[in-house]
């Protein structure tokens, strides 16, 4: 499988274990999440050499090294950034919560991506800060606004309804007061900053004081490109089939027609499909499968980049365009068929993408291609 760039110094994957109070404390698990982190300061004028980013590493390799050359582009913007191997063994969350309680008491602005993560919920119940600011972590932002607008508990839109088990019962608390800290009070302010479209007049009804701020990714505008364009199209993955929305079979026919229809030649693959499936998908459909070592806002901007850009609903059709914009390259979406969906696919699923498709500017909309 091909990479998108090579030849990357890497980075440390340890920190000295004393911790500076900076004025912004960052949280971080995904390599979008740290992408946001710096558009947020870029748009905010924040200076950057005040921030300190903690990395809180996942498991899975492909997501641990686009953190790690994200990493190096926040620490050539002045960030400072703490890597915490966060999932490494049964007593690694107890060392990361009590090594960073103490910052997190004493930051005047923490900044998070992922309101659904039990490790940040757990971590938000620490925090005293005057300021909180939530950065996008993808299509789930839209599910997340809707659900602290309605007040209903937060959980992620591809998990299945019905009564919550043990475990969730036995997080319940601190899920509640990560809810708490979500809202704003006389003596925290609370902003969303986010590329998604979110209600924003349901969020002040619900939430008064709450700011929804643009993520417009002018960063990324402004570090790279704009990108030599290819003459062919390609197609952007994604892990619907690994988180059990997708049946696989379907999935690769509608990749396979849509490769046929539009002259697809690359597959930016996502960091979370799994290599069997990327294997039989080359195979059968003679597309070059890219694993991406960046965010493909980034990849995409940095070129070269084809032409038409094709994707099933996802977070790239609403930031693509944003990162693109003054050049030539149309993105466009394809909608999922409802036969596609696994047997074990949430009720919600069909509706949820459905809106994550219909809700995106500046894209072409495809038809549902016949999968033969």
């Amino acid at each position: 499988m091909a990479t998108a760039s090579s030849g990357v110094r890497r980075a440390a994957t340890r920190a000295p274990r004393s911790l500076r109070t900076p004025g912004t404390l960052a949280f971080v698990e995904s390599p979008v999440q740290l992408l946001n982190v710096l558009e947020w300061a870029h748009t905010a004028t924040y200076d950057m050499t005040d921030v300190m980013v903690v990395v809180l590493s996942p498991v899975d390799p492909m997501s641990r090294g686009q953190l790690r050359r994200m990493a190096e582009l926040a620490r050539d913007e002045g960030c400072e950034v703490r890597w915490e191997d966060a999932r490494d063994g049964a007593g690694a969350p107890l060392r990361t919560v009590g090594g960073l309680a103490g910052a997190l008491r004493r930051a005047d602005r923490v900044v998070i991506g992922d309101p659904f993560s039990r490790y940040v919920q757990l971590l938000l119940t620490f925090v005293r800060a005057p300021a909180l600011v939530v950065v996008d972590d993808g299509t789930a932002t839209m599910e997340f606004a809707g659900q602290l607008a309605r007040g209903e508990r937060l959980v992620r839109w591809h998990r299945r309804g019905g009564r919550p088990g043990a475990r969730e019962l036995l997080l319940a608390p601190v899920t509640t007061s990560a809810r708490r800290r979500l809202a704003p009070t006389p003596r925290r302010t609370v902003e969303l900053f986010t590329a998604m479209p979110v209600d924003e007049a349901l969020l002040a009804e619900a939430l008064p004081g709450i700011t929804v701020t643009a993520n417009e990714l002018t960063w990324t505008r402004s570090r790279f490109g704009p990108p030599r364009l290819t003459r062919s199209a390609d197609l952007v993955g994604t892990s619907l089939v690994e988180t059990g929305v997708l049946d696989p079979d379907h999935y690769l026919r509608a990749v396979r027609s849509l490769t046929r229809g539009h002259g697809a030649t690359r597959y930016f693959a996502h960091r979370r499909e799994s290599a069997d499936k990327l294997h039989r998908l080359a195979v059968e459909t003679g597309l070059e499968v890219v694993r991406p070592d960046l965010p493909l806002e980034v990849i995409a901007r940095r070129g070269p980049i084809g032409r038409t850009i094709l994707s099933f609903p996802s977070t790239v059709v609403h930031t693509l365009p944003k990162a693109l914009v003054g050049t030539d390259v149309k993105v466009a979406v394809c909608d999922i068929d409802p036969a596609w969906l696994s047997a074990n696919a949430s009720p919600r699923a069909p509706g949820f993408l459905a809106g994550v498709a219909t809700t995106a500017r500046d894209v072409r909309k495809l038809r549902v291609l016949p999968v033969t």
